[in-house]
């Protein structure tokens, strides 16, 4: 998964823009390609309207689920994928210009700070004045949407970073956690240790995080339950979504149809 970036100004550098906030709506091409690491002086909000985003930062995965957010801090080293049929859009916004984390985090998103965020976007329907009043309004928006949790946490380590590249590759593997350690020339004990010790959580709850990850992904892009179970490793849609609601608190369908109604507001922490 990953895409091109066509910025709507071919010459933009969002770092030599003298605004408090600015914002760029991009268009997703069918190209698979994964933008390479870099990082902005600016904090970034990674935004999608519709589709799915993940950023990945040098500690961990992010997902962008549609009408949520993730906040980047300035100097914050990622890369962004996204589903084909994304609608992205990044704020730029200078640092302390407005009261924002100091680490990587998915903010929801109100209605509110959505239309604010798309309004921005659209440079040229605004001369400066409106300008202004829109990222002043957009400042004022953003500090106040509820810090939510859906990331994977990736630790530097090589043999969990093999670990995390592997179940990437193939999300489907089911192996146990003993065959795994196997595969590491490393004891069982050993595994679970060094999971929890780097990432503060188990190896099943690190790669049910995983899952969800994937699961957000695909179905923001159109894949049905089905498909998703399937390509998860799961015996039954039935033990997909038991496991998909018993972590976010809603089956897959319901979940989905509140953060598209509710602007991000069914984003469980």
């Amino acid at each position: 998964m990953g895409f091109e970036l066509r910025y709507p100004w071919p010459d933009l550098d969002p770092d030599d823009v003298a605004a408090p906030a600015l914002a760029v709506r991009l268009d997703v091409t069918e190209n698979r390609v994964e933008a390479a690491e870099h990082a902005h002086r600016k904090g970034q909000l990674v935004f999608a309207l519709g589709g799915g985003v993940m950023c990945r930062v040098p500690n961990g995965l992010w997902m962008v689920p549609p009408h949520c957010g993730v906040w980047l801090p300035g100097g914050t080293r990622h890369t962004n994928m996204a589903t084909a049929n994304a609608r992205i859009f990044f704020v730029f916004i200078e640092p302390g210009a407005a009261d924002l984390p100091d680490r990587c985090c998915t903010l929801s998103i109100s209605p509110l700070l959505r239309e604010l965020i798309v309004a921005l976007s659209d440079r040229k329907q605004h001369d400066a004045g409106e300008a202004t009043l829109i990222a002043q309004l957009l400042l004022n928006e953003l500090p106040r949407m509820p810090v939510q949790q859906l990331h994977l946490p990736i630790s530097p380590e090589p043999r969990l970073q093999r670990i995390a590249a592997d179940l990437a590759n193939d999300p489907s593997d089911r192996s146990t956690m003993a065959e795994w350690a196997g595969r590491m020339a490393m004891s069982e004990s050993s595994l679970a240790r060094l999971v929890l010790s780097e990432t503060g959580l188990t190896f099943g709850r690190w790669r049910q995080q995983l899952h969800l990850i994937v699961a957000l992904r695909d179905l923001s892009a159109g894949a049905s339950v089905q498909q998703v179970s399937t390509a998860l490793g799961y015996e039954s849609v039935t033990a997909f979504i038991t496991m998909f609601k018993k972590a976010l608190g809603k089956p897959p369908a319901k979940y989905l149809s509140d953060i598209v109604q509710g602007g991000g507001s069914a984003f469980a922490a």
